[in-house]
């Protein structure tokens, strides 16, 4: 389905910049525990199945957690709303974990460390990312995850440029320098939201757990679409979680690159994201986003076996910015796709819904890659091809929602 495509109010340029900050911070923060603890890990793990476990721990806390929280923010009134008290009370947890986590050399502590860590992460983040919802209309949903992945894109493009050098420099460094800035982020946040107003939002009525869990069970059973997407979500995120858990390990190993150099050219290659964010975005909201996503996951998919293949860089130089394009709509795309699917006064829930599927593929694509890399006797090469077959088999369910937003014309 074509949406009618409308240029952005100022108004509305205003706001997504806003919004962005945050992002920035967030993905900062995971791109750095997500990609460089397992280079600290790699020097007291045993096996590259413990480093997935470790990783694939973010994965297990978004399966409860964020739909409590999402929740709960729909129905909190304070004098700042209900979703800003989420986000500046998690935000100094999540800035002292991640500092933390650049000190750990035990299995034990990296647990507990990244406990911690991703437990804050979800208590601020799935009520921040409920305000979009709350800010943006639908027609604008595609460019309005643009902008966000967008910011998300510089912050990996920062962290994982910036990572191996401030590495090289000493082991806590990119994670207490990660900590200052998600701290001074999130702050400068929080004043401009409350400077300009709390936004509004619709409030529903208290409920409990049980009855949160049978509500969304039931609008599974009931929304066809929902079903779908949360499969392809979880398949998406398996392969993204997999990629960023080994990608480090994988330039340094398979392609014996130093770590700085490793970083660098990660970081190089996270630049093609950035620029894949806003032509996707918009591209979704001209031509249809599960049109788009589509025909970007059939690329991606076949795209992701070249590194496996071969590691001669004359051959996966021109293939790499086409596989970084395909993640670039890959991260960009998917709430899109979800937003217009939300009541108005489920936000919270189903942002919650969102990171249960997230989580999914989040706790299973560090594990599996992990496993695969152990059974090629450490070919980490072998991380490819689970990223490959996440996204091929994600196909089918999003022909899917592509079947159904049609259908809706």
């Amino acid at each position: 389905m074509a949406i009618a495509e409308r240029p952005l109010r100022r108004g509305e340029w205003i706001t997504l910049s806003a919004l962005g900050v945050p992002t920035f911070a967030f993905a900062l923060a995971i791109t750095t525990v997500s990609t460089y603890l397992p280079v600290l890990a790699s020097s007291f793990a045993p096996s590259t199945i413990v480093i997935g476990a470790l990783i694939g721990g973010e994965g297990l806390m978004a399966l409860a957690l964020p739909v409590l929280v999402g929740s709960w923010s729909d129905r909190l009134a304070t004098p700042i709303g209900g979703r800003l008290p989420f986000v500046l009370g998690a935000t100094p947890v999540v800035a002292l974990a991640l500092a933390a986590l650049g000190f750990v050399d035990s299995i034990g502590a990296a647990a507990v460390g990244l406990a911690i860590f991703f437990a804050a992460y979800f208590v601020g983040y799935e009520p921040y990312r409920a305000l979009y919802p709350d800010l943006i209309d639908d027609e604008v949903a595609g460019r309005a995850q643009s902008t966000q992945a967008v910011a998300r894109g510089l912050a990996t493009v920062t962290a994982l440029a910036a990572g191996g050098v401030l590495l090289s420099l000493g082991k806590p460094v990119p994670f207490v320098a990660g900590a200052a800035v998600v701290a001074a982020s999130v702050a400068a946040f929080g004043w401009v939201v409350v400077r300009r107003g709390i936004p509004e939002q619709e409030r529903r009525e208290a409920s409990t757990t049980g009855a949160l869990a049978s509500e969304l069970v039931g609008l599974l059973r009931e929304h066809g679409e929902l079903r779908s997407f949360l499969a392809a979500n979880a398949l998406w995120e398996l392969s993204l979680a997999a990629l960023k858990t080994f990608v480090i390990l994988y330039v340094t190993k398979s392609l014996v690159m130093s770590t700085s150099s490793a970083s660098l050219v990660v970081g190089a290659v996270a630049v093609v994201v950035l620029v894949a964010s806003p032509v996707s975005g918009k591209l979704g909201d001209k031509l249809g986003r599960a049109k788009v996503m589509t025909w970007s996951l059939v690329v991606y998919g076949i795209g992701l076996l070249a590194p496996f293949a071969t590691t001669n860089p004359a051959l996966l130089v021109p293939v790499l910015p086409i596989v970084a394009f395909g993640g670039g709509v890959i991260m960009t795309l998917p709430y899109a796709l979800l937003m217009p699917m939300m009541p108005s006064d489920e936000h919270g829930a189903l942002t919650g819904f969102y990171s249960v599927s997230r989580g999914l593929g989040v706790a299973l694509g560090p594990a599996v890659a992990g496993l695969a890399i152990q059974l090629d006797g450490q070919d980490y090469r072998a991380m490819w091809v689970v990223c490959s077959v996440a996204i091929l088999a994600s196909i089918p369910f999003t022909r899917r929602l592509r079947d159904e937003d049609e259908g809706g014309a």
